[in-house]
């Protein structure tokens, strides 16, 4: 039975879609949408999204993603990213207890982030979000100079995926990373790689 992914490419399924592209996993997308964007997700003919009573059987939070791996149910996009490279290995998963503790440090810093980074690419007071971001950003500039341009084991791993799809949201703001060359050129070769590039076209497809 294939890995199922519920959700949308517009959503945070991005960061498990990019990691089963990275990892060459078989997987389904399961199209489900935000019920936000519809104007009665009730309705009878209303396309399957977080409302609907059959994707709340699945994920009771009512959010995307979520993941059925051959009857494994779990819920949260950097938690699911995390599970399948550590399920499939390879250079992208952690490589011992020290790395596997390192990724879910630098996952969690991530979400610490992730409000402020999403308040710059929905213009929420993007100025004042940005600045709160110099204090953070310098930190993780300072991590990738000293671990080789990568934040584990001197490598591309998960926890690059999970951190560059939260930075991501912060792009707009440019002068920040202007700021953190480091940051900057990492972030840049983290979306110059092809299944970064693959899960990006496919977003883009997708009715916005």
């Amino acid at each position: 039975m294939p890995l199922k992914i519920y959700g949308c490419l517009r959503s945070r399924a991005t960061r498990p879609v990019w990691a089963a592209k990275e990892l060459g996993i078989a997987y389904e997308i399961v199209p489900v949408i935000q019920a936000y964007r519809l104007q009665d997700p009730t309705a009878p003919d209303a396309p399957l999204n977080t409302a609907s009573p059959s994707f709340r059987a699945i994920n009771p939070n009512g959010l995307i993603p979520s993941m059925d791996d051959d009857g494994f149910v779990m819920h949260e996009s950097l938690a699911i990213s995390l599970y399948l490279a550590r399920k499939h290995g390879g250079p992208l998963a952690p490589q011992g207890l020290k790395e596997e503790a390192l990724a879910g440090m630098w996952t969690l810093w991530a979400m610490g982030i992730e409000a402020d980074c999403l308040s710059i690419l929905q213009k929420r007071d993007p100025e004042a979000a940005a600045n709160r971001l110099r204090a953070p950003f310098a930190v993780l500039d300072a991590a990738l100079k000293a671990n080789g341009g990568h934040v584990v084991g001197n490598r591309f791993t998960i926890a690059d995926i999970n951190l560059a799809e939260v930075l991501r949201y912060a792009q707009p703001a440019r002068a920040l990373f202007e700021a953190a060359p480091n940051i900057q050129a990492w972030i840049t070769a983290c979306q110059s790689r092809p299944a970064f590039q693959a899960m990006m076209k496919e977003r883009e497809a997708e009715p916005a």
